[in-house]
């Protein structure tokens, strides 16, 4: 699709509302000269330095573009007959074919301040850098404060040069880190800016609230009542004067104010005009708890719209108006601090204050969820239940909970993503320093159609899933409870310093239960010194254990558990401590828990602040008070306390580890790269490998696999992937296209080498016997050549029998590397055992581009063939590095040219240490990015 032809987005401002981003369009010429109309004299004089006419004679300048050398882009507000430009920016690049460009914005006074400009000349620069231009030179008068900040917060690197009147900046289009970063933090402010509104509100209107206690807008109108809300509610109500002893309203524009927030609970064929009035009104806030939009698929609704339609309608009248939205379909919000105490759902559970903020794309299992975390006394921040997702999405609460001071832990339920790298790189920051905690729904077919039909969303493969989470230090759990579990000891507990764990039981069984569930859950429970041991002997009885785990038999009193958690707690040998308490009737379990409580507040007040305690309590008394009031968690069984501890201290372990860096070979040609790719796209006809005497590794060796999928575009031919590779430095063996068997044994003869020869076709070799390998002389080519050639007529495959490969023999282990470009997830990276056996034994590990030098390592050592690479039974080591360095170079292959959708390296020989890694066999696809 051609840049110009590419529909707009909605961009969030600083001030938390939204405009529309979108290419200048030929019928813009009314809507530009509207905009000149509301610009004031000065700004004019601002962008043109000096007097300026537009008119209908001269707009077309600025919208009939040259798509070779201008681009403009306009910022709007409205939609259909209502839309109306706001802010304009443009490029044309001088000279013509160059790679400089030079560019100018204009916003209208009115909008002015909010940081239009800035979203628009930010699109435009990167929109630019696409199109390849490295420099962006804007001259600017000397007084344009405005337009002199706006450069300066761009984010990109630039060089002024002024004189008496102009300053001439010139952006270096360098979109990195430093960019991005500053993109971040703008990102940040305008999601803490839209969610304030829908989080603190000074005012709160229910339109559908109703006295019918068992409607929707009935519970939501009574819950805000009963909640303390500390803010005005308003019923509002077409057929009613009197809501829950409140005075309504029919309309919101009959309200005394207006709202801050508007929560909807009317029919869906009603909700696009109720938020339509709210928009006319000011409100920058609306949740839409009616359903009916596009969880309903291609259903039709009353009205006749199916229901995506009647979503699409419903945002566009909300961005129209800058306001945000949360739903539809969900189940409202809620704040739970004491300032605010917000229920605007129709939950009637309100849980205490906590440090816990929580998110649910099902609003039915929101409601679970709230009666759980009121009965665990987990307490919340806030919660939203986003619903449909129409407009705020997880990654707008991740940038709002990320600074937000009365949240340390986030939880969420995930049925689908929405931009999923942009929630892997947000993610990825906030849990350096606020754990994540998700569920995710769609782990198997069944689920993902399941999650489908009920978000109107499609979700996304669980291996790229996993990906994500593994590379952003998200704790993912299994179940709701589990979730749950971990939540609480995060919540409660500080995160170990390792993972090292000291168990004191008074039963030997459930201490061996908990040492078996610990280590199989990543964790170790360490044999104590001989002093540690004779420490804890003085105060315990003959027959108490000493070992780790620490029994200290069914006599156990209320001093031996306070000593031994003590000694053990400051001796530094272990890093987090459980507790197993079976009821024996020898000593009251509230005297243990009260021991237990008065051991970990002296391990702290000894300076030991990061040893996690926590308790298993086996009875049907259920958590303790001592422990509840102490913030000392409690399981019922050990095998959910080591989940729970396990994924704590993986978690713990993750921040501890440094980010990594992005490695990028310098011995790379990308622009050589490119120019193969841009070469073989602009030619309109698919092109057949097969007619081209493309090898390559079988179109459906991968079927099956997660990187296998065809997501369209063209295969490259030999030569041409050949060159790609050549340009990034990726190792080929010798190897040459013959089309008899005379010619195989000739180059062999040539070459004095063992060669293999392959058919030059994309279909299973090994499955049809059309590969040979370790081919010492020319006779026992044509041999195998003849012998291939009758099998292929045999399975019917004889048209391939006219083009073979011959290729150098290559030994070392056989390794797989593949990249895929997932359509949610963009590119994923993927390295494993390869050769034939890559279905069979799915040894493979996946990363989501770009990858990190940890994300490699992580990706090697995660691997089962791992010791193979190391040297197994006495085998020379790999070349590991050499290996690292492969993947690398695949990482920015990928991340510089979008367009390669598919690249299978397999087998690729690892050889012995010092000898690098080649790649025998390619296929690498592209499609227009």
């Amino acid at each position: 699709m051609a840049i110009a032809d590419r529909p707009g987005f909605d961009q969030a401002l600083r001030d938390g509302t939204t405009v529309r981003i979108r290419p200048i369009r030929p019928d813009d010429d009314e809507r530009l000269l509207g905009m000149w109309d509301r610009t004031s004299a000065e700004s004019r004089r601002l962008r043109f330095h000096g007097h300026y006419d537009l008119n209908v004679d001269t707009v077309v300048r600025f919208t009939h573009l040259d798509p070779d050398d201008e681009f403009g882009l306009v910022a709007t507000l409205g939609r259909g007959d209502r839309e109306r430009i706001v802010g304009v920016a443009r490029f044309y690049i001088d000279p013509p074919g160059s790679n400089h460009a030079e560019f100018a914005a204009l916003v209208e006074d009115d909008q002015q301040g909010r940081g239009v400009g800035t979203v628009l000349v930010r699109e435009l620069a990167r929109i630019a850098a696409e199109r390849g231009v490295a420099t962006l030179t804007g001259d600017v008068l000397a007084n344009n404060n405005r337009m002199l900040r706006l450069i300066r917060e761009l984010g990109l690197d630039h060089a002024d040069s002024r004189d008496a009147q102009t300053v001439r900046s010139d952006l270096r289009l360098e979109l990195g880190e430093e960019f991005l970063t500053v993109v971040d933090d703008a990102d940040r402010r305008a999601a803490r800016a839209a969610l304030e509104r829908f989080f603190s509100p000074a005012s709160v209107a229910v339109v559908g609230a109703s006295r019918d206690p068992a409607s929707i807008g009935g519970m939501v109108f009574r819950h805000l009542l009963n909640g303390d809300f500390a803010g005005v509610a308003h019923p509002v109500n077409t057929d009613a004067a009197v809501i829950q002893s409140v005075r309504a309203v029919p309309r919101l524009s009959d309200l005394p104010e207006v709202p801050e927030l508007v929560v909807v609970c009317v029919p869906a064929a009603a909700v696009a005009d109720v938020v339509d009035e709210a928009g006319t009104l000011g409100v920058r806030a609306v949740v839409v708890i009616s359903a009916g939009f596009a969880e309903l698929g291609s259903a039709e609704t009353d009205a006749g719209l199916a229901g995506v339609e009647r979503q699409r309608e419903l945002v566009d009248v909300a961005t129209s108006h800058g306001m945000r939205l949360v739903g539809p379909n969900c189940m409202g919000v809620m704040n739970a601090t004491a300032e605010v105490r917000l229920n605007a759902t129709f939950s009637a559970t309100f849980p205490s204050p906590g440090r816990v903020a929580f998110s649910s794309q099902s609003g039915a299992l929101g409601l679970a969820v709230i009666d759980h975390v009121a009965s665990r006394g987990l307490g919340l921040s806030t919660f939203v239940s986003v619903g449909n997702k129409a407009d705020i999405s997880g990654n707008d609460l991740l940038l709002y909970w990320e600074e937000d001071p009365h949240t340390d832990v986030v939880l969420l339920y995930l049925e689908s993503f929405g931009n999923p790298r942009k929630f892997s790189r947000i993610a990825r920051r906030v849990s350096r320093h606020k754990p994540i905690v998700v569920v995710k729904s769609g782990r198997t077919q069944a689920g993902e159609r399941a999650a489908s039909s009920h978000t109107a969303a499609i979700s996304a493969g669980d291996v790229a899933v996993q990906a994500l989470f593994r590379q952003a230090g998200i704790i993912r759990t299994d179940t709701l409870s589990e979730l749950f579990d971990v939540a609480t000891l995060l919540a409660r507990q500080p995160l170990p310093r390792g993972n090292r764990v000291g168990i004191v039981t008074n039963a030997g069984g459930p201490g061996i239960l908990a040492a078996d569930a610990l280590e199989s859950n990543g964790l170790v429970v360490p044999s104590l010194s001989s002093d540690l041991r004779t420490a804890l002997a003085d105060h315990l009885p003959p027959e108490a254990g000493t070992a780790n785990p620490v029994d200290l038999v069914a006599s156990a009193d209320a001093d031996g558990y306070r000593h031994v958690l003590r000694t053990l707690g400051e001796a530094g040998e272990v890093d987090m401590l459980v507790v197993i308490v079976v009821p024996t009737g020898a000593t009251p379990v509230d005297d243990i828990a009260a021991a237990v409580v008065e051991a970990r507040d002296t391990i702290r007040a000894d300076g030991v602040d990061d040893l996690p305690v926590l308790g298993v309590f086996m009875s049907a008394g259920g958590e303790p008070p001592a422990l509840a009031a102490a913030d000392i968690p409690t399981f019922a069984f050990p095998e959910d306390a080591a989940r729970a501890l396990g994924r704590v201290a993986a978690h713990a372990d993750w921040r501890r580890t440094p980010l990594g860096r992005i490695v990028t070979p310098d011995d790379i040609d990308p622009e050589a790269a490119r120019s193969v790719v841009e070469r073989v796209l602009a030619d309109a006809d698919e092109v057949d490998p097969q007619e081209l005497g493309a090898d390559a590794v079988d179109p459906d060796e991968l079927a099956g696999h997660e990187l296998g999928a065809d997501v369209g575009g063209r295969w490259l031919a030999p030569a041409d992937a050949e060159a790609v590779l050549r340009a990034y430095g990726v190792a080929r063996p010798r190897a040459r296209l013959v089309a008899s068997a005379a010619e195989a044994a000739a180059t062999q003869q040539e070459w004095d080498i063992p060669v293999a020869v392959k058919v030059a076709a994309a279909i299973h070799k090994t499955d049809v016997g059309a590969l040979a390998l370790d081919l010492a002389d020319p006779d026992a080519v044509a041999d195998a050549v003849a012998s291939m050639t009758t099998r292929l007529d045999e399975a019917g495959l004889g048209t391939h029998a006219g083009s073979w490969l011959v290729q150098e023999m290559v030994d070392g282990i056989e390794m797989v590397v593949g990249v895929n470009h997932d359509p949610s997830f963009g590119p994923l990276i993927l390295t494993g055992l390869g050769g034939t056996l890559v279905e069979l034994m799915r040894d493979v590990a996946v990363r989501i581009t770009p990858v990190t030098d940890r994300d490699v390592d992580e990706m090697l050592d995660g691997l089962r063939m791992r010791p193979l690479l190391d040297g197994y039974r006495g085998s020379e080591p790999a070349d590991v590095d050499a290996l690292r360095d492969l993947l690398f170079r695949i990482n920015a292959m990928v991340e510089d040219l979008p367009e390669i959708t598919e690249l299978d390296l397999n087998p690729v020989f690892v050889r012995p240490d010092g000898r690098g890694v080649v790649a025998v066999d390619v296929r690498l696809r592209v499609e227009p990015a």
